[in-house]
């Protein structure tokens, strides 16, 4: 369960809550989300539509069986909603605790730093993939707050360049975005359900 609360974030029917008939036909609600806020520093913003996209791909995943999170889209993609959640623990590993802390750490489903090993669901469960991606948020947060500014910077392997927590957060929020909307789809796919 993800709840997020940020007191001035809320704003008048800014609350979504998503749930799913359960097996029985009644609605189960695991998730919540608070809008971010319409004004604030640039930092508030950040983490608040930061953990806003966080919440959305929960709440795309609430009410589901662990056949339905690994169902796939469409061949030949391999895409599902546990992959997702998989993919997006090792998007935040990357990035905040490999780029901005410098943790020697390899990706949370791969020793050799493949990206796409997270993808394959096939043996996973909803128990396994949310304990590690909330474990990897908490990670996130905890260096974000830790960090002086959105100016700190964290060396990204892959290119070799300096890169800011600023652009890290943006990035973040953009990859969410990206596979939220792969997620909507997904999620229509398996039960009807649309809209956030």
């Amino acid at each position: 369960m993800i709840t997020l609360r940020r007191g001035a974030a809320a704003q008048p029917g800014d609350r979504r809550t998503a749930g799913a008939p359960s097996r029985e036909g009644e609605w189960a609600v695991a998730t919540e989300r608070i809008g971010p806020p319409v004004t604030g520093d640039e930092r508030e913003m950040l983490r608040a539509f930061l953990d806003y996209h966080r919440a959305t791909l929960a709440m795309k995943c609430d009410g589901l069986s662990d056949e339905d999170l690994r169902r796939r889209s469409m061949p030949p993609s391999t895409l599902s909603l546990l992959g997702l959640v998989r993919h997006m623990a090792e998007v935040e590993r990357a990035w905040f605790r490999r780029t901005i802390d410098g943790e020697d750490v390899p990706l949370v489903w791969s020793d050799s730093g493949d990206f796409q090993v997270a993808y394959d669901a096939s043996g996973a469960t909803r128990a396994d993939t949310f304990d590690a991606w909330q474990r990897e948020v908490a990670h996130s947060r905890r260096i974000e707050r830790a960090a002086e500014s959105l100016d700190v910077t964290g060396r990204h392997a892959r290119s070799g360049e300096d890169v800011s927590l600023r652009l890290v957060m943006l990035h973040l929020i953009h990859e969410y975005a990206r596979h939220n909307g792969h997620a909507d789809l997904l999620r229509e796919g398996i039960d009807g359900t649309v809209g956030a």
